[in-house]
């Protein structure tokens, strides 16, 4: 079967160069995909601190996308049609970010608007982050001719996309895919949503870093203090995970705790969904295999019926960090900007 937009519920306009951008917790990724779906130009910088609100992420958004398409002119390449937003919480169908717990001030923040008119009048397609990475991950990367595919991303949080019966699922108000927000633990850690025992709190890569220093605390994980320059308050995900490919023992104990908890959330949504395929992508699947095999031993051990039922495999997502970015550049070629099913 051939994947297009048109395929997974998207009705796509005439094709030309599209600018896609993802909000991450600690950088802004950028970049120019062609007609053909070739990344012409790449730009980053880093995320605004959190403190510092809406008004630096837009500073931040308006500076990466100019000096894309300024470099797209001076490349003689004009046909550029439309710029699209990944971006993290809750995204409605008109590109307002109506609450974003990881970006203070985040609510009723008109995204689309202030941004076409910081751009002059290019046109902008918002979404949320990981929807789009599910969206490029269906089409170009590792969910292959599957019709129906929950994708997680493991990163500050843990964001969602799903595909049913060959169509992304955006719910009634374009909020669906919030998965890092199911509460799998009762009066369990605050969560920056405000509710307690949130799964992204347990299985993400900030989940990852907090176990980290705790245990680095308690004098374990050595190898991940070492990689943090000797301060176990500055051990992060990034360092338990490195230091867990360089085979230390305690921070590979450290990935098979949130590796299990992924096990456990991803039994939950394939109850619910009965998905064909479980994508895991976010920085944290750098760890690979070892997040990888104690979440598919969880995950078997919890699923409903799970020796009497075809069990959806869990994969590594293919497009790694640019998964969101090229996401928001092939919906930047909707017409009409967005479509809900």
């Amino acid at each position: 079967m051939l994947l297009s937009l048109e395929s997974i519920g998207l009705k796509a306009k005439e094709m030309s160069t599209t600018i896609g951008v993802d909000i991450g917790g600690t950088k802004i990724l950028a970049l120019a995909l062609s007609s053909e779906g070739k990344i012409l130009l790449e730009r980053r910088i880093s995320s605004p601190p959190r403190s510092k609100g809406p008004g630096a992420l837009f500073e931040g958004l308006e500076a990466v996308c100019k000096d894309l398409l300024s470099s797209l002119i001076d490349d003689g390449i004009s046909d550029i049609g439309a710029v699209g937003i990944g971006a993290p919480g809750l995204i409605d169908r008109n590109g307002v970010m109506s609450y974003a717990p990881n970006l203070l001030g985040a609510v009723r923040v008109e995204l689309r608007t202030e941004l076409e008119r910081r751009l002059e009048g290019i046109p902008v397609v918002v979404d949320n982050d990981a929807t789009l990475a599910t969206i490029a991950e269906h089409l170009l990367g590792a969910g292959g001719e599957a019709l129906n595919l929950v994708m997680v991303t493991l990163g500050t949080g843990i964001g969602g996309g799903i595909v049913s019966d060959g169509k992304i699922r955006r719910g009634a108000h374009g909020f669906a895919g919030e998965v890092g927000h199911m509460v799998v633990v009762r009066d369990g850690i605050l969560c920056t949503c405000g509710n307690h025992g949130c799964w992204e709190q347990y299985a993400s890569g900030s989940a990852l870093g907090r176990i980290g220093r705790e245990a680095a605390v308690r004098g374990r994980a050595k190898a991940a203090v070492a990689i943090a320059g000797g301060d176990p308050t500055a051990v992060t995900g990034e360092h338990v995970t490195a230091a867990a490919l360089d085979g230390d023992r305690d921070s590979i104990e450290l990935l098979e705790e949130v590796g299990s908890w992924l096990g456990l959330g991803l039994s939950n949504l394939a109850n619910l969904l009965d998905p064909d395929i479980l994508v895991v992508g976010g920085g944290l699947i750098e760890a690979g295999e070892l997040l990888l095999r104690p979440a598919t031993a969880t995950f078997q051990e919890m699923l409903e019926g799970g020796r009497m039922r075809p069990k959806p495999p869990i994969v590594a997502a293919t497009l790694g960090e640019r998964a969101g970015a090229i996401g928001a550049a092939l919906i930047a070629r909707e017409n009409p900007p967005l479509s809900f099913s």
